[in-house]
Formats: structure tokens, C-alpha cells, sequence
């Protein structure tokens, strides 16, 4: 029984072993059929092959995968014979070159050729044609050509090459027909499309970009609602969907889903401070914190306590000092907890600037809060990402963190996509005080340095002008604007006041935070003008006929408390402002403020109240002809303000003191939403007097007012504003208007 055991076992393990000969060779020599420019030895790294070892099976596969995964080869098949590993491949053709035919812009074949998985030079798979096409149609739409056809022609060469050509019909870009706001959105639609970038296509609008369908700017719309939403409160604002249809006949419609949600308060906020800090460094926060509990939750106004508590850390030297915090909801108010800590002890190391072509590193540099060198602060490198797009000039900034050379240091990545920073408009208004019409050049950043040039053209039946602006927004790294400006205009006045004029001017100056919100602004003027006076115009009003030269000191100092400079609802902004001669040639003295403060009474009733007061007095002389005060038209509606005030024969000269007071009051809905049209109530009280030239003529001192109704209507042509006005009070000599309307358009 056990001599057939042994037996048994000795034919298990001999048939084993044969086994184990069938499906396991020693490779003693590799050879390669079918290669023509791949040589052996890269087959050889690129399969991770050896001589000398065992290859199973198993062992083939893994070649034939790693030696497919190179892109090299269409067909690959390996086999071992005789302790000979012979690998047989057919080399996949390598692409000469990629023709686009159909586009020509530069900018858009490198962003194509950026994307695609086929390269030239590189191996060509057929099967990643299509992949590479839905790339390229999906980039198209992404700009707005939504009906672009692609086709793809391989053209055959010797030695194995090909010519792969992509033939592209753009076609026209997908224009936007219509723009609709769904859902519980709680706030007009008139005032939401003022908020967003994209607008509705009209046949006129041959210039502007944002009637065009772009992934980009309605991603950029999306953000915006959803800002403007939180800092109204609505804390669980969602901005459910941006849906883009294309409707038969319509063109397509873009369509903004919101739930607005409940609007919520500040109830609580408050700091907790970690016990390895020193809590009394942080109390004067609580005044600030004080200030929000029971107004509506707002990011921007969390935001500047933040930012208050980075100032705090800077003056105390608390160089790593961080914060987080947590919201949550109770009831209708939102409990804010701050949380403050000693971050990790972590030092920039570098700051790598990637992906600008155009754009100097300095601009990009001098936007950043951080340095080399500095603690690394999540928070101040989010705050320089922030201000980076605030400038406008890239479609994409990201940051990414690396390991630096030792453990406490980091490298900073700062990635940019640049855009185009050019803009062309042009617009056009008509309405009961003439026609007008506007074209202007804008361009963010000129020659790659972050400067702002601008030019501007406008005609009025009264006056032409024109204007040239250089601004630097970061002069020197200093965080100040520096400008320089040209102006040309000729105004002919010969209707109500006796004359006309044409002026050349040159205008250097800076603007920059003096202190939280306290602006400082001075500049300097210079301009040459010349006057001619009608031979109808009284014997004063000829003597101020001339040429004149003055070179003025302007300066303006600004505080500005609202919460946010688009369509404020609360705060104030307060303006002074003074002129005074340098070099005098009939010069004057100008003296001006202006304080606007608004108040939220409720979601659909914003009030407003503002002040206007210029007083302009002659140094030398008296004061020349076309620095004599008229109030502006938006200050006192009921009348017409350039035949208001003083009066000298038939000529109304102005005054060398204006003032208004407007209050307003925008009312909810008194129409249908379809309508598209917001009323408002306004109280208007305004006075031009004094004459210094001549004491004979009556210098005007009274009250006019006036109060009104006025509407602004979106129309498929424009917006019209419209204003009905009843005076309540005026001069004998003061022509007055029931009615104004203006519409206006840009192309």
C-alpha cells in the first residue's frame, strides 16, 4: 500500500513539473520583430524586461500592457520559444503635423493644442480622433460658437508619418434672445440684470461681447447673484441653475433658477479665542462685533471684521495668528463664532509665477499681501488671490501650496490664465434734452505692465469732447493710483448763455486710502481755453472774452461708509473737495460736498438722501464765464437747470453758488414683473444764486423744488428713464420741465 502511494506521489510531482516547464521559460536573448524607429533597447526599458529571468504567462501580459500604454504601437503580441523572448510590434504612425483649417486665430490654436491627447510628433491613435473633436467642440462653445462643426482628415505620408488636418466651420456665436429669472428670487428682475454681466442681444449691439453665449462669464453671473443675495441677507441663497436652451426661430434663452430663501440677521458674534493667546488683545473687537447684531447678515460686512482682526494681529506682532469661522443658523439670525489661534509656524520660501505671457511678473507681484520670507497666512494669500482677479485681466488665478526645502517652509504657486483685456463701446441716448451720442476704447492691461488706458468720445447737441486716461492702479508698489489724463472739448452755449468755448487739458493725479475708508484724491490741472462771447451778449459778459491759461491744485477727500458701491442700500459716502490756483489767469476758487446717505427700510423700499453745495469765487478777476455753477440735471428734475439762476439780458449765466437737496424713495412694484419697471418718488429743492460781476442783475436767491414721480423702464431697445415733476417753488426767470425722458442703448 505504500510502495503505491510513492508511486502516486512521484507522478504528481513529475506532471507538475512539466507543467511548470510549459508556462515558465528562462529568457536567455530577446529579440524585435516589426520596429522600424523604436529601438530594442527602449522596448526593452520601456517593457521592463531582463535576461536571465522567468516569464510566465502572466509576465507576458504585463509587457504587452506596459509596452501599449507607451502609445508607440498599433499591435503587440510577445511569445517565448526556446528561451527567446520575440516581441512582434506594428508601430503606430507619428503625426508630422496638426493643421487647423478654418481658424486663424493664434491664441485659440494654442489653447486647442494645449487640450488635445493627439500631438505632433507624437504617436497617432486613430481611435482618439473623436475624443480630441468633442474637445474642441466643447472649447468652441465655452466661447460661444455652439453650432461649430468639426471634421477630421488624416493625411497618409512615407516612412510612417501622417498629417492629421481638423477642418472647423465655427459659425456665428450663439447669441442670447433672452435672459429670465425663475424661482423665489424676492428681488426685481430689472435690478438682477444690472447685477450680472450677460445681456440680451439686440440688432444694434454690434460691439458688445456679453450678448454672447460664454461658460465663463455666466459662471461669473452665477457668483455674482449669489454675492449680492448673502450680502442682502438671504444667508441660504442657491442659485439653483444657469440653463442655456436653444429655442427654434428664438435663439437662446439663458435662464437663472434662484431660491432666495428666508433673509436672515446677525444675532450673535463673538471670538474664541484659543487659551495659549492672550484674550485682552482681541476685546476692542467687541465693539465691532456690537455694531452688526440685528442687521441683516451681509459677507462683506463679516469680511471687514476679519480684516479688522489682521490689522489687530499686525500692530500686536502676532505674526502667525490665524482664524476660521462657524456660521449657524437660529431662528431668523445666524451666530457667528471666530475662531483665533496660533497657526502652524510655517515661512514662504518662494512664490513661483506660472502661466503669464503677457502680463510682467511685477504686476502679478505687486498685487500679493504676502512676501518671500513672510509667515504663510491662508487668509492674506486668499486676500491676494482675491485682488489678483479684482483686476480684471485673467479669466483664471489659483494658488497652490508646495513642500519647501525643509520642513517649515513652503513654496507658493500662483497659476494665471490670462484673457482679453480689451473692451470697444459705443451708445447712443435721445430724449427731450437732445440727442447724444458715445464711443469709447477701454484696455486693463497695456503693454502686460497692469495699466489702464482709456478713451473716450461724446457728442451732445451742445458740446463735443474727447478724452485720453492712463491709470496705474499700483504705482511703484504702493498700493496708490497714479493717472494722467488729456481732454478736449468745444462747447457752444450761445443758445442761454452767450458763448462759446473750446479748452485743451492736462491732468496728473493720484488717489489712495489715507486711512480705513478715508479716501485722499489730489491732482493737478492744467488747461488752455478759449472764449468767444456773442455780439448780442450784454457788455459784462463781453469783457470776459479771451484766451486763458490756469494751472489748478484739485484735491478731494472721501469717506465711504456704504456696503457696496453698486446700488447701495445702507451707509453713506461723504465727498470734499477744493480748487486752488497755481498759476492764476483769470482764476477762481471752487469749494465743493456732497454727502448721499441711503436707508433700507424694507426689501422693496430703499431711501436716499442727498446733499449738493459748489461755491466758485474769482481770485484775480471775477469768475470766468464757463466756471460759473449750473446744477446738475439729476439734482433738481422739474426744471431745466442750465436755464435756472441768474440772468443777465437773455442769457442765463449761472450763479456763483449752487445747492440742492434730493430725497427719494424707490417704490415696490406698482406694475406686473413683466413689465420690467421701477417707480420711485423723489423730493427735489435746489438754488443758483449770486452775480459777482455785476451787482445790477438779480442774483437769484430762492428756493425752487420740485417733487415727482420717475420711472426706468427695460425696453427691448434700451433703458428709458422717464421723470414727471410737479415745481413747487421758483424764480420768475426759471424755465421749468413736466416732462424728461431719456433712452439710451450701447452696440
Amino acid at each position: 500500500m505504500n510502495y503505491s502511494k510513492n508511486i502516486f506521489t512521484y507522478i504528481t510531482i513529475f506532471f507538475l513539473s512539466f507543467t511548470s516547464i510549459s508556462y515558465s521559460d528562462v529568457v536567455n536573448k530577446i529579440e524585435v520583430k516589426g520596429n522600424d524607429r523604436i529601438a530594442l533597447e527602449t522596448i526593452v526599458i520601456f517593457g521592463d524586461i531582463a535576461v536571465g529571468k522567468d516569464y510566465k504567462n502572466s509576465d507576458l501580459n504585463l509587457i504587452i500592457k506596459k509596452l501599449y500604454e507607451t502609445t508607440f504601437f498599433k499591435n503587440i503580441s510577445a511569445v517565448v520559444e526556446n528561451n527567446i523572448l520575440t516581441i512582434t510590434v506594428r508601430e503606430n504612425p507619428i503625426i508630422n503635423t496638426i493643421i487647423f483649417k478654418g481658424e486663424k486665430a493664434k491664441k485659440y490654436k494654442e489653447k486647442i493644442t494645449e487640450v488635445l491627447l493627439l500631438k505632433e510628433k507624437g504617436s497617432f491613435i486613430e481611435g482618439n480622433i473623436k475624443h480630441d473633436i468633442n474637445l474642441m467642440k466643447n472649447y468652441y462653445k465655452s466661447l460661444g460658437f455652439y453650432f461649430v462643426k468639426i471634421d477630421a482628415d488624416i493625411q497618409r505620408l512615407v516612412k510612417n508619418k501622417v498629417n492629421l488636418v481638423y477642418s472647423i466651420e465655427k459659425g456665428e456665436k450663439a447669441k442670447i434672445k433672452k435672459i429670465f429669472f425663475l424661482g423665489d428670487k424676492k428681488i426685481r428682475d430689472k435690478k438682477l440684470r444690472d447685477i450680472i454681466t450677460s445681456q440680451e442681444s439686440r440688432a444694434w449691439k454690434i460691439i458688445a461681447r456679453s450678448v454672447y453665449i460664454n461658460k465663463e462669464r455666466i459662471d461669473l453671473d452665477k457668483r455674482l447673484l449669489k454675492n449680492y443675495y448673502r450680502n442682502k441677507g438671504y444667508y441660504e441663497v442657491d442659485v439653483q441653475s444657469s440653463n442655456v436652451e436653444y429655442s427654434e426661430g428664438n435663439g437662446f434663452v439663458l435662464t437663472f433658477s434662484i431660491d432666495a430663501g428666508k433673509r436672515y440677521v446677525f444675532k450673535k458674534i463673538y471670538a474664541n479665542v484659543d487659551p495659549a493667546l492672550d484674550n485682552t488683545e482681541f476685546l476692542p473687537l467687541e465693539n465691532e462685533f456690537n455694531k452688526l447684531i440685528g442687521k441683516h447678515y451681509s459677507q462683506k460686512r463679516l469680511n471687514s471684521v476679519l480684516e479688522k482682526i489682521d490689522k489687530l494681529s499686525e500692530q500686536k506682532e502676532l505674526q502667525f495668528i490665524s482664524h476660521n469661522i462657524l456660521e449657524t443658523l437660529d431662528g431668523n439670525g445666524v451666530v457667528v463664532k471666530i475662531n483665533i489661534f496660533e497657526g502652524e509656524k510655517i515661512i514662504i520660501e518662494r512664490i513661483n509665477i506660472v502661466g503669464n505671457s503677457v502680463t510682467n511678473d511685477s504686476v502679478i507681484r505687486g498685487e500679493l499681501i504676502v512676501d518671500e520670507g513672510d509667515p504663510f497666512s491662508k487668509l492674506l494669500v486668499n486676500k491676494s488671490i482675491n485682488k489678483l482677479k479684482a483686476r480684471n485681466i485673467f479669466g483664471i488665478v489659483e494658488q497652490t501650496t508646495l513642500p519647501g526645502s525643509t520642513a517649515d517652509l513652503r513654496v507658493l504657486e500662483i497659476k494665471v490664465e490670462e484673457k482679453a483685456t480689451g473692451e470697444i463701446m459705443a451708445g447712443a441716448g435721445i430724449g427731450t434734452d437732445g440727442t447724444s451720442f458715445q464711443f469709447a476704447l477701454k484696455e486693463n492691461n497695456w503693454l502686460g505692465r497692469g495699466i489702464k488706458l482709456s478713451s473716450t468720445l461724446n457728442l451732445s447737441q451742445e458740446k463735443i469732447s474727447g478724452d485720453i486716461l492712463l491709470t496705474n492702479p499700483n504705482y511703484n508698489f504702493s498700493g496708490n493710483s497714479v493717472s494722467a489724463s488729456l481732454d478736449v472739448s468745444s462747447t457752444d452755449r450761445s443758445g442761454t448763455t452767450g458763448f462759446s468755448s473750446s479748452k485743451t487739458g492736462f491732468g496728473l493725479g493720484t488717489s489712495f486710502e489715507q486711512y480705513e475708508n478715508i479716501w485722499f484724491s489730489p491732482r493737478i490741472d492744467a488747461e488752455f481755453e478759449d472764449i468767444e462771447v456773442d455780439a448780442t451778449a450784454s457788455t459784462q459778459i463781453k469783457k470776459m472774452e479771451g484766451n486763458f491759461f490756469n494751472t489748478d491744485l484739485y484735491y478731494g477727500i472721501t469717506a465711504d461708509k456704504r456696503n457696496q458701491p453698486f446700488k447701495p442700500t445702507e451707509g453713506y459716502i461723504a465727498t470734499f473737495s477744493q480748487s486752488l490756483p497755481i498759476i492764476q489767469d483769470s482764476s477762481s476758487i471752487m469749494n465743493g460736498l456732497d454727502i448721499s446717505s441711503y436707508y433700507d427700510f424694507s426689501e422693496d423700499v430703499i431711501g436716499s438722501l442727498k446733499f449738493y453745495a459748489r461755491s466758485i469765487t474769482g481770485v484775480d478777476d471775477d469768475v470766468r464765464l464757463t466756471n460759473r455753477l449750473y446744477l446738475p440735471k439729476s439734482k433738481l428734475r422739474g426744471f431745466n437747470t442750465y436755464k435756472t439762476g441768474p440772468i443777465d439780458g437773455t442769457d442765463y449765466i449761472g450763479g456763483n453758488y449752487a445747492s440742492a437737496l434730493t430725497a427719494e424713495a424707490q417704490l415696490p412694484n406698482l406694475l406686473p414683473e413683466s413689465y420690467k419697471t421701477d417707480f420711485s418718488l423723489f423730493f427735489d429743492a435746489g438754488n443758483v444764486w449770486e452775480v459777482d460781476y455785476s451787482s445790477a442783475i438779480d442774483d437769484s436767491n430762492k428756493i425752487r423744488s420740485a417733487i415727482g414721480l420717475s420711472a426706468n423702464v427695460y425696453t427691448t431697445i434700451g433703458p428709458l428713464t422717464f421723470t414727471l415733476a410737479q415745481n413747487l417753488s421758483k424764480a420768475t426767470q426759471d424755465e421749468t420741465e413736466t416732462f424728461n425722458f431719456r433712452l439710451g442703448t450701447s452696440f
